[in-house]
Formats: C-alpha cells, structure tokens, sequence
C-alpha cells in the first residue's frame, strides 16, 4: 500500500477489498478489509512473502483466518542447534505452547497461542479503537544459510479454530523444500 495516512489506508483497503470480491455484499467486504488492517503493520514488519486471507462459515458462523509465510535472519547465537535455541527462545517469550517437531524438510518449532491486538477505530463500525484478539500456529523452519522460514495461521474467530487449524497442519506436514536442480532438501536437525 502507498498511503500516507490511516484514512488513506483505509481506503485503498476498502478499494482492495471491492476489487478482489467484487460479488460480495459490502458487510463481507468491509470484513475482509478489516482483517487486512488488523494485520497490515505487523505484515510489513515481519517482511511477509506471502498472506493469504480466508472468509468461511464454520456451522453458521462467519470466520476468517490469515495465513502468512516469511523469511527471516536466525540470530547469530542459534549455532548448530537453530532448531533448540528457537525453541528456547519461544518458550522464554511465553507466548504459547512451543514443541520442537520433525517435518518432512527436516526439523522446525511449532508455537500455539493467543495475541491481543488492537484494530483503529478509523477502521471500527463503532468508530473506536477494538481489541482484538487472535489464536495461531507458528511454525519457523530453521534453513543452512542462517534464515527461518515461518508460517503462521492466525484467526480472530473461536468458531473456525478446529477447522483453520486441521488445514494448517496439513499444509505444514506437507512442506517440501528443494534446490536449484530440483532435488528434495532436508534440513539437519
């Protein structure tokens, strides 16, 4: 987004929004647009890759989740052992429940929990500023050239938890990662 202000930003979200669902009705719009805000500055933060933004209905109650990949630089101190030292590191933030697991590019660490955010009331029907909050999986991939590839699934809505987390899990048990010629790499752990 180029914008130089919240109003401006807001705009452009909603403008973004109209153009990538253009045959939903406004409240979904709105919605998707909202969700988009909530995560933006964290986004550009985190250097994402990739986000991706789902709308759904989980037993009647509307739901949504983002999905995000990163690349980020391992702290120096991480040494041979990233897959430890991030583990170490997480559990020392206290922001979930971390376990160290084995995927099929090789070892990673997984973070279950819950974050408070809060959404600006520019972007609010009330108009204030809301607190949101905001359960997610992080998995960080420790790479040989000192960086992590993260993935994290993050939703505001209680309701689509089971479901957004099942599709989470199986996009992460099936990650692959491969060289330039194409042949599979697994990372050492």
């Amino acid at each position: 987004m180029d914008a130089e202000d919240l109003d401006t930003t807001a705009e452009q979200l909603m403008e973004l929004a109209l153009g990538a669902l253009p045959e939903a009705d406004f409240e979904v719009q709105l919605q998707w647009a909202v969700m988009c805000a909530a995560h933006y500055d964290s986004f550009v933060e985190a250097g994402v890759q990739y986000a991706g933004f789902v709308l759904t209905e989980v037993d009647g109650a509307r739901c949504t989740a983002t999905v995000t990949v990163s690349m980020i630089d391992l702290d120096s101190r991480a040494g041979s052992n990233a897959v430890g030292f991030i583990g170490s590191s997480m559990r020392h933030l206290g922001i979930g429940q971390v376990s160290e697991i084995q995927l099929p590019c090789g070892p990673a660490v997984s973070c279950i929990g819950n974050r408070k955010g809060s959404l600006d009331g520019s972007l609010t029907a009330s108009g204030k500023d809301e607190t949101v909050w905001t359960s997610f999986i992080q998995v960080q991939v420790p790479l040989t050239n000192g960086t992590a590839l993260v993935l994290e699934m993050g939703t505001p809505t209680p309701d689509g938890w089971d479901v957004f987390s099942a599709m989470f899990a199986g996009v992460v048990k099936s990650l692959r990662l491969f060289d330039a010629d194409g042949e599979p790499l697994v990372m050492p752990g």
